[in-house]
């Protein structure tokens, strides 16, 4: 379940691997005209009232997400795609402060970037979900069934897109009609892969992990 932090301060007091680092990180970001906020349980920072920076901690790494990083030039070639079909997103990864110190200059030189692609206007063309083909295994199931197909088009893009691709990135085709399957009552109920089913999230409509007290009742 995610924490409520009021500030920046407290959301680095609770890290207990990455406070270091994340703190050089803030130390930087706080030397621009950027607002500092906590949004979704992690340091944002904002221009003009748009969200263009965000820092967070994971496992194996703490790393400085630029929300439009897509634009940006990258001469370092420092950015990442957080994840395989991220579209607009960048991140840069560290597990050392040294780290961070060391490419202090280059960060400041992307931060100044970040500000200037938001001063532009400038913004990622991304992909709508009418860009994705269906795969095979979802449209067949989409033809048999009136209801199901109903229950697909009523679903939000970003729901639909989702679920593309997840049924797409199974090698398989039996495994990707597997998981059409497996996730056919939830598209039934107009839910996407992540809502909560079981009404017990704090966050709803996304699903925090409530439903596993069911298990122990």
């Amino acid at each position: 379940m995610r924490k409520n932090y009021p500030s920046v301060d407290h959301y680095l007091s609770d890290q207990a691997v990455w406070q270091e680092t994340l703190g050089a990180l803030v130390d930087l970001l706080r030397q621009e005209d950027l607002e500092e906020v906590v949004k979704w349980s992690t340091p944002i920072y904002m221009y003009r009232g748009t969200n263009i920076i965000g820092l967070g901690a994971f496992k194996n790494h703490c790393a400085i997400s630029f929300f439009n990083g897509a634009l940006m030039a990258d001469p370092q070639g420092l950015l990442t795609k957080p994840g395989e079909n991220t579209q607009a997103g960048r991140w840069i990864k560290f597990t050392q402060t040294e780290e961070v110190q060391k490419l202090a200059p280059v960060l400041k030189a992307y931060i100044q970037e970040a500000m200037d692609i938001e001063r532009a206007g400038l913004k990622v063309e991304t992909k709508t979900v009418e860009d994705y083909v269906i795969p095979a295994e979802l449209q067949t199931e989409l033809d048999k069934d009136s209801a199901f197909q109903s229950a697909w088009d009523a679903l939000t893009p970003g729901r639909r897109r989702a679920y593309i691709l997840f049924i797409d990135g199974a090698k398989q085709s039996a495994t990707k009609t597997d998981r059409v399957i497996k996730y056919r009552p939830r598209i039934l109920k107009g839910k996407g892969m992540n809502d909560c089913i079981c009404g017990l999230s704090k966050r709803m409509p996304s699903c925090d992990g409530s439903h596993k007290q069911l298990e122990n009742v």
